[in-house]
């Protein structure tokens, strides 16, 4: 691997329900059998009277990946969009998200009547070697603007990689 070359910091993908109790549970379940990697539980900022939610109440799951099973992850979730994905879903440093809006659109996963249909937002974030001075604790350093990575290299990097048309 070139140390210039970008390469996936990690995928995060996040189910957003907007009410606790058992549907959340099974959202839980389902993101847990679909990534292979137990969720977390995110918890409402605020309190909104019209949608029933209470500050602090459990209303969405989310799971963070990396490494292989990002990998994994993001060829599966290509081929539900068809191998295909907007220009304008990436931002200024090439990173990048998409959403699926049902998962049975994964390729090997099956309608279940129990458990019903999610749709899920996927966000990939990018680096490259050496990016973690900038996130470090300790002797912390700013990365200069030549070194960081564009629009322009995320996609090329994604197009390259995963074969994926972008438009």
């Amino acid at each position: 691997m070139d140390v210039k070359s970008p390469r996936i910091q990690k995928v995060t993908v996040h189910m957003s329900i907007g009410e606790s109790g058992e549907l959340l549970q099974k959202a839980a379940d389902l993101l847990e059998e679909i990534v292979g990697q137990k969720p977390v539980f995110k918890m409402a900022k605020n309190t909104n009277r019209d949608f029933g939610i209470r500050k602090g109440e459990a209303i969405a799951v989310a799971v963070t990946l990396r490494g292989q099973g990002a990998e994994d992850f993001l060829i599966r979730a290509f081929e539900a969009l068809e191998n295909k994905l907007p220009k304008g879903n990436f931002d200024e440093y090439g990173n990048f998200a998409f959403g699926i809006k049902e998962h049975i659109d994964l390729p090997g996963i099956r309608y279940d009547p129990k458990i019903g249909i999610f749709g899920m937002d996927v966000c990939v974030t990018m680096d490259r070697i050496g990016y973690r001075i900038a996130r470090r604790k300790y002797n912390k350093k700013k990365i200069k603007p030549k070194y960081r990575i564009s629009k322009e290299d995320g996609i090329l990097f994604i197009k390259e990689r995963y074969g994926v048309d972008i438009a």
